[in-house]
């Protein structure tokens, strides 16, 4: 029982912060991209992350700046999985003919990194569109791979020969009779998805591909205020706190799930 209890820590913290920085900007104290104070004030009692570099409210700033990163991050990581699913399913079920296929594309995919990947669909598409382009070729071609192997080891069970036999069609058995069997996979994979799309899109809104000034961003703000990090070091800190929590609270939902799935194994 304690177990269970433990094992749900991380997703349900995880669900917490994310709904809490998509939500923030209905929290914040103050106009997000209004001047407030002297720039570069340091924490106060009226501002207790202090002020940035054009004396705005760092806290308003942080509470509003996640939902735009974070919405782009999880479309692209739900679309990477559910290409990844899909194609995984399909190249389990069949592995000699849409097996290679779904290899081929996946080796071919792979060749490229993500990061570079993301740069260079940036330089002709806005910065969100590219973060999730890039998290689709670069994701999902891992997430078939591990579907499939894994389709591979149940796709002799009894229960799925059962559903053959009963005469329904392929699809049908990988999704409603194959597909729940994965659940734990898919749950561990897709923190490993968002983990990568919550990288790309910090990285490409960091370089100025991603919303501009005076939009409040997390990743923006690393880039706006690192000039006066002497000055007032919350300014820099505040928005790299909850960029770091949301990775980390990603990684450790994977790794519960990755616990749970061979816990019932």
């Amino acid at each position: 029982m304690t177990r269970i209890r433990w094992s749900a820590v991380a997703p349900v913290t995880a669900l917490v912060v994310f709904t809490v920085a998509l939500l923030g900007r209905y929290l914040a104290p103050n106009d997000p991209e209004q001047p407030v104070a002297v720039p570069w004030s340091a924490p106060s009692a009226r501002l207790p992350f202090g002020a940035d570099a054009l004396g705005r409210d760092v806290l308003s700033r942080v509470l509003a700046g996640g939902a735009n990163l974070l919405g782009v991050a999880l479309t692209a990581a739900a679309a990477a999985l559910l290409v990844g699913v899909a194609l995984g399913l399909v190249a389990g079920w069949w592995p000699r003919r849409a097996g290679r296929v779904v290899r081929w594309l996946g080796d071919l995919l792979l060749a490229v990194p993500a990061l570079i990947l993301a740069l260079v669909l940036a330089v002709a598409l806005p910065g969100a569109t590219a973060v999730v382009v890039a998290s689709v070729l670069s994701g999902a071609p891992l997430t078939a791979r591990v579907v499939a192997t894994q389709c591979a080891t149940v796709r002799d069970s009894g229960y799925l020969h059962a559903a053959v036999e009963r005469g329904e069609h392929g699809l049908v058995v990988l999704v409603r009779e194959l597909l729940p069997a994965l659940r734990g996979l898919v749950a561990a994979d897709a923190g490993l998805r968002l983990i990568t799309a919550l990288q790309l899109a910090t990285t490409l809104a960091v370089l100025g591909f991603g919303p501009q000034p005076p939009d409040p961003d997390w990743a923006l703000m690393l880039s706006e205020n690192l000039p006066g990090a002497a000055l007032n070091p919350t300014a820099l800190l505040a928005p790299a706190v909850p960029l770091a929590l949301c990775a980390l609270l990603c990684a450790a939902s994977a790794h519960t799930a990755t616990r749970g799935r061979e816990g019932v194994a």
